[in-house]
């Protein structure tokens, strides 16, 4: 998604979490189930994730509307997921829905340059 946004608007969801622990294979494997599932989503237009060696990562997952956040957020397999986060997984979690009215965007080294207004 880092290039390759839709036309705004849209809606973001940041996630912000800091795990108990360093990452376990089992946080992988359900971390990358979750991807791949939200990518079969209806609304679905994409994601970026980064997590530090400190255990803090930000996840932004971005929607066309509402609704698909609010499914996504009711998908039974993706409820799991959200109870084992807080119960295995994460020692602090911040979840933000926001709409993006504006989406700009800049690479060096000969690539395409976009900007939106």
């Amino acid at each position: 998604m880092f290039n390759n946004s839709p036309e705004p608007p849209y809606y973001a969801v940041i996630f912000t979490s800091r795990l108990m622990q360093k990452e376990s294979a089992e946080y992988g494997e359900m971390a990358q189930e979750m991807g791949d599932l939200a990518k079969k989503q209806e609304g679905f237009l994409g994601v970026e994730s980064v997590r530090g060696e400190d255990g803090c990562g930000i996840t932004v997952s971005y929607w066309k509307t509402l609704e698909a956040i609010d499914r996504w957020k009711n998908d039974l397999r993706h409820r799991e997921a959200q109870r084992r986060g807080k119960t295995e997984w994460y020692s602090a979690f911040s979840l933000r829905v926001c709409t993006v009215e504006r989406d700009r965007f800049f690479a060096k080294s000969g690539a395409e340059n976009e900007s939106r207004d």
